[in-house]
Formats: C-alpha cells, sequence, structure tokens
C-alpha cells in the first residue's frame, strides 16, 4: 500500500494536485524542488512512490524525466493525465496594473507566452516551481510580484487570482 510520495514542487503544485486526484488525499506528500531529489527520495526509499511529469501538451516529452526513469531503473506503475489551468495570482487588492514582476517555473512562463504579450510592462521570471513562488509571495507580503500556479496554490497562499 502506498503511504507517501515524492511531488515535485510542494502542497498546492501540479503534482500535489494529482497525488490528490490519483491517491485521494490519502498518501504523506514529500515535497522535492527537483526531479532529481524525487528520484533521490524514491530510490532511498524515503517514500513509497513518486509523481512525475512526463508529456506536456506544449512542449512534448519531457526527456530528462524519461531518462531519471531509465537511469534508475524505475517503473512507471500508473498514468494520469491532468488539465493544466494556470492563474495569475498576487496579494489581495493588487490589480494587474500592479504587478511588475510574475515568477514561475519555465513552463509555465512558457504556456502564458500569449498572455504576457498584451502585459509589456510585466518582467517575467523563472522560478524552480509555481506553487512555491505563491508560497513566498504569501510569506513575504511581497507586493507588485505575481506568480502563476494552480487554483489550489491560491487557496492555500491566500491570494487572489
Amino acid at each position: 500500500m502506498i503511504k507517501s510520495v515524492a511531488i515535485q514542487g510542494v502542497k498546492g503544485s501540479y503534482h500535489h494536485i494529482v497525488s490528490e486526484q490519483f491517491f485521494d488525499n490519502s498518501v504523506e506528500l514529500i515535497e522535492c524542488l527537483t526531479f532529481d531529489r524525487v528520484v533521490e527520495v524514491l530510490t532511498t526509499k524515503h517514500c513509497d512512490a513518486a509523481i512525475m511529469a512526463l508529456e506536456n501538451s506544449i512542449a512534448g516529452s519531457i526527456i530528462p524525466n524519461y531518462a531519471l526513469i531509465d537511469s534508475h531503473n524505475l517503473h512507471i506503475v500508473g498514468e494520469h493525465y491532468l488539465d493544466i489551468q494556470h492563474n495569475l495570482m498576487a496579494l489581495p487588492g493588487q490589480s494587474i496594473e500592479d504587478i511588475k514582476e510574475v515568477y514561475s517555473h519555465p513552463m509555465a512562463l512558457l504556456q502564458c507566452k500569449e498572455f504576457f504579450k498584451k502585459h509589456p510592462h510585466i518582467k517575467l521570471v523563472e522560478d524552480k516551481d509555481t506553487a512555491e513562488v505563491a508560497d513566498r509571495i504569501h510569506t513575504n507580503q511581497l507586493k507588485n510580484v505575481g506568480a502563476i500556479a494552480s487554483v489550489l496554490a491560491a487557496k492555500i497562499f491566500e491570494l487572489d487570482i
């Protein structure tokens, strides 16, 4: 029985959403900021399973993750499709005109490129994880900073979409 699962990201991340949908909220999450760390946690038996994105409808196959599976002789034992819906979020009370910088995972920024062409005053900054940025904005009460992340991240970290 699977009791713990390693995910790339933190609570509120898309991998967290997959774990909730796939395991019905019944597993302990082990948060990792990189896929290398996810594999390390799994192969050292600090968790029972891992969740890794392998395909992206815009970018295609995520070759580095397939390489991690191959080089560590791991096996895929389940599959879950998640329709990613990105959201721009910031501290409550701010408008899009107030946002000067948006931080997120490089793939999220790429997927939102057309939206941000309409808002050239916003500087896009690559970061490690969508939900981790939302957490940082909340924890440090960062004004004029936005994140691209899930609705769950906005809810957990009390940000407005």
